[in-house]
C-alpha cells in the first residue's frame, strides 16, 4: 500500500467514524432535563468527548475547626456527627464519648445537641434533661438504647405530625430502632422493636424523607462479599421497610470496606444523591472519605480518590481519624460554597475535632479541559426553557465556547467566548438559537476550563 492510499484509508475510517457516533448520538433517545440543574458527576449526558476532555474528581478546601469535643461527657472518640438546616437554625445530633491510653472505653456513650446560626459557630445548650456526674447543666439529649449511633433527621414528609417533626435511628437491640422528638431534643421511641434487622450496624446508620419521591430512603451498614457494605430500603411511615437491596457500582468499582455512608440528595438538584463514604483499611484502621453519585439512590459511581485525604489537615492520619458527617450546606453569605464537614484527631489524648470544607457551589466533578484543549458533546437533551446557564471557570490562557445543534447535527446556534468564572450565568450568543421547548444537543469547545453544571431557565 502506498503512503497515499494509507492516508485516504485512514481518513476514510476516521471519517466513518465520526459519522457513526454521530448518527448514533442523534439517533439516541432524548435526556429529558426538563429545567433542572445537571451535575457533570457521571457519563448521564456526555455524548462524545475528543481531545484533552476528561471529568476531575475536586477536592474540597479546608477551612477552620468548628467543633472541639472538650466536654467532660464528650471526648476524643466522639462521632457520627449529623447536620441539618431548619429555618435559620443549624442542628447538630452527635456521639459522646471517651476513650483512655490503653483504647478503652473511659465513660458510657450519649446522644448530643448543638446548634449554630452560621453553620461554623456552634453552641452546646444547657438544656436540662439528663444527669451527668449529678448535674443537668449539659447538652444531652438521649441515653441507652441507640446512643452508640443515634442519627438524626428533620422530617419534611407533609404528613408528618408535629410531635415527630424530627426523627431518628439508633442502633441496638438487634436493628435499627425508630426514635421521634418535636424539636431534636426531647426524643422518644416510636416502637421499642428494631424496624430495620437485615444488617450489622455498628455504623452511621441513616434516613430521610425523599420528597422527589414521596417516600423515605435508609442506608445502612451491613456485611457482604468479605466487606462492610451498604444496604437501602424505602418505607412510607418510617416503620415498615421494603424494597431492601445492595447498592450496587459501576463496572470496575474494587471491592473495599465502607464504613460509613453519609448519602444525601443535594439540595441544588434533589434529583441526585451524593454519598461520602468512608473508606476504611484494616490493617492500618486508617479511613478516608470518596464520592460516589447516584440517579436512582441504589446504583452509584465510585470515585477512587479520597476527596478529604490523610495529609488534609489536621491529625487526619490516625485510627479511625477522618470520616465525613453527615450534611452539607451554603451557609449565610457564601452563595458559591458548599460547606462540608469531617472529623480529626480520633483516639488522641486531645478532644475530638469537627473541621469544615469547602466545595465550590456544583463543584464536586469539574469536566476539566487541559492546556491541549478539546470538544465534548452531550447527548441529545429534551429541555424547557429560553437561557442556557452554565457554572463555569476559563483559567488564563483558556477559552471556552458552546455550539447548539439541531437533531439534525446542525449548528443552529454559537455562543460569544465565555471567560472569566461564573456561577448560574447565562450564556450570551453571537449566534442566538431560537431556544424553545424542543431538543437540543450542546457542544462545548474548551481549553484549560472546568464546567460544573448547567441548566435551562
Amino acid at each position: 500500500m502506498t503512503l497515499c492510499e494509507h492516508i485516504l484509508k485512514t481518513t476514510a475510517a476516521a471519517l466513518l467514524l465520526t459519522l457513526y457516533t454521530l448518527i448514533s448520538a442523534l439517533g439516541a433517545e432524548p435526556v429529558d432535563i426538563g429545567n433542572r440543574l445537571e451535575l457533570f458527576i457521571d457519563d448521564h449526558l456526555i455524548g462524545e468527548v475528543s481531545g484533552d476532555v476528561h471529568q476531575q474528581l475536586l477536592k474540597p478546601e479546608p477551612k477552620e475547626i468548628v467543633f472541639v469535643a472538650d466536654e467532660p461527657w464528650e471526648g476524643n472518640t466522639s462521632g457520627y456527627y449529623t447536620y441539618f438546616t431548619d429555618g435559620d437554625t443549624y442542628r447538630m445530633i452527635y456521639r459522646g464519648w471517651q476513650h483512655d491510653k490503653q483504647m478503652k472505653a473511659a465513660h458510657k456513650e450519649v446522644t448530643c445537641y448543638a446548634e449554630s446560626k452560621d453553620g461554623i459557630h456552634w453552641t452546646k445548650p444547657k438544656l436540662g434533661l439528663f444527669e451527668w456526674n449529678g448535674s443537668k447543666d449539659n447538652n444531652i439529649v438521649w441515653l441507652t438504647p441507640g446512643t452508640h449511633n443515634f442519627t438524626a433527621f428533620r422530617d419534611d414528609n407533609p404528613a408528618t405530625q408535629a410531635d415527630s417533626r424530627y426523627k431518628a435511628f439508633g442502633g441496638g437491640r438487634g436493628g435499627l430502632l425508630p426514635f421521634q422528638s418535636p424539636d431534636c431534643k426531647h426524643w422518644k421511641l416510636s416502637q421499642d422493636k428494631p424496624v430495620i434487622t437485615n444488617g450489622a450496624f455498628d455504623s452511621q446508620n441513616l434516613a430521610f424523607w425523599d420528597t422527589d419521591r414521596g417516600e423515605y430512603r435508609a442506608y445502612w451498614r451491613y456485611f457482604g462479599d468479605g466487606v462492610r457494605a451498604i444496604r437501602t430500603a424505602t418505607s412510607k411511615d418510617f416503620l415498615t421497610w421494603e424494597n431492601e437491596a445492595d447498592l450496587t457500582y459501576t463496572e470496575g468499582t474494587p471491592n473495599e470496606h465502607l464504613y460509613t455512608n453519609a448519602i444525601q440528595k443535594y439540595f441544588r438538584a434533589p434529583h441526585l444523591f451524593i454519598g461520602f463514604p468512608t473508606r476504611y483499611e484494616p490493617k492500618s484502621q486508617q479511613v478516608e472519605p470518596i464520592l460516589m453519585t447516584s440517579r436512582d439512590g441504589r446504583m452509584f459511581h465510585r470515585y477512587a480518590e479520597a476527596v478529604v485525604p490523610r495529609t488534609a489537615p489536621k491529625d487526619r492520619n490516625h485510627n479511625r481519624s477522618n470520616y465525613m458527617a453527615w450534611g452539607m450546606f451554603q451557609l449565610p453569605g457564601k452563595p458559591n460554597e458548599i460547606s462540608v464537614y469531617a472529623t480529626e484527631n480520633y483516639y488522641e489524648p486531645t478532644p475530638g475535632r469537627v473541621r469544615r470544607f469547602v466545595f465550590r457551589v456544583d463543584g464536586f466533578v469539574a469536566l476539566r479541559a487541559g492546556k491541549g484543549g478539546g470538544q465534548m458533546t452531550t447527548k441529545p437533551l429534551e429541555y424547557k426553557g429560553h437561557r442556557l446557564l452554565l457554572n463555569y471557570v476559563v483559567r488564563y490562557g483558556g477559552a471556552l465556547s458552546i455550539d447548539a445543534l439541531n437533531e439534525s447535527g446542525e449548528v443552529i446556534g454559537r455562543s460569544k467566548p465565555l471567560t472569566g468564572d461564573a456561577v448560574d450565568t447565562a450564556v450570551v450568543w453571537q449566534a442566538e438559537p431560537n431556544f424553545s421547548q424542543g431538543v437540543v444537543q450542546l457542544r462545548l469547545t474548551l481549553k484549560n476550563a472546568d464546567v460544573f453544571s448547567l441548566r435551562f431557565d
